[in-house]
């Protein structure tokens, strides 16, 4: 059944003479026939008596408009929301941690303060995740640490960043060449942006730090190294801006090498760019602008 079949079925209900309902819809009496003995063709029920030019809702008829009229408002209503508002819809992004944790938060609450009729899907995870989601059409956009090259992705850039080395021991080195940091490693894990462009930029070097633990969470890395003289991390400066204002952590200038990034926003080539993924897409590169991450 079509929802033109339901509306002459719902007209005929408030109206029987058939002469009547087509006049009022600009069609013949014809179509209105054809249409009402499709849909009772679909349920293979007889909705109405024919008396005459009328058609008199019988008991199988006012059953059917029973069952269905408060679910053929919904739809019509359904059918009427991007109309009203084009904004409407609900979004699923990813942000690998960095970009979610540190940048995002006020980004999204701002968003979703200027268009109520969005939603938000939020999750934070790593950068190759977030490739595999987008790739896999599971994801609208995703905001990544690392560069990459896929014939199915489009990505856009959104700033600079930089990791630096940070230590919570006042009195180490203020520069010093990477190989010669005598210290534990504190990590991100296998698999997120921090990492791979650090290991990627240090190289073979790689092999000779003591890499002392991996973990996933910012906090739990920096709870370490605050507590502990004898550890160094490698984060973004965006992650560990308050603790360098405080005085609490430290950063070591590496003399062989700057460890610079981007952040990219991502999507599939083949997604729908509708005006509320438009609007949600520039309004993110907007607010970086204005942050002076560029």
């Amino acid at each position: 059944m079509t929802l033109k079949e339901l509306n002459f079925f719902y007209k005929l209900c408030e109206n029987s003479q058939v002469t009547q309902v087509a006049n009022e819809l600009g069609i013949s009496q014809s179509a209105i026939s054809l249409a009402i003995k499709s849909l009772e063709n679909s349920l293979n029920e007889q909705l109405f008596d024919r008396v005459g030019k009328k058609l008199i809702l019988n008991e199988k008829g006012r059953l059917f408009k029973e069952k269905t009229l408060f679910h053929y408002l919904s739809l019509i209503d359904a059918s009427h929301i991007f109309e009203e508002n084009k904004l409407a819809g609900n979004i699923k992004i990813a942000a690998s941690k960095t970009i979610s944790n540190y940048i995002m938060p006020n980004i999204y609450f701002d968003f979703l303060s200027r268009y109520k009729d969005v939603k938000l899907d939020i999750s934070t995870i790593n950068s190759t995740n977030i490739v595999e989601k987008i790739l896999k059409s599971e994801l609208d956009i995703g905001l990544i640490e690392v560069d990459v090259e896929n014939s199915n992705l489009i990505k856009e850039k959104l700033a600079n960043d930089e990791l630096i080395v940070v230590t919570s021991d006042f009195n180490y080195f203020k520069k010093a060449f990477i190989d010669s940091i005598d210290k534990r490693w504190i990590l991100r894990e296998k698999g997120s942006g921090t990492r791979e462009i650090f290991i990627n930029y240090i190289g073979e070097i790689s092999k000779e730090l003591d890499i002392f633990m991996e973990l996933q969470e910012f906090e739990e890395i920096k709870t370490i190294v605050l507590g502990n003289k004898n550890c160094v991390t490698a984060l973004s400066k965006v992650a560990v801006k308050k603790e360098l204002e405080e005085k609490k952590l430290f950063q070591i200038e590496l003399k062989n090498i700057k460890l610079s990034r981007e952040f990219y926003l991502i999507y599939h080539k083949d997604k729908t760019k509708n005006l509320l993924f438009n609007t949600f897409k520039e309004f993110i590169k907007s607010r970086f602008n204005e942050n002076h991450l560029l």
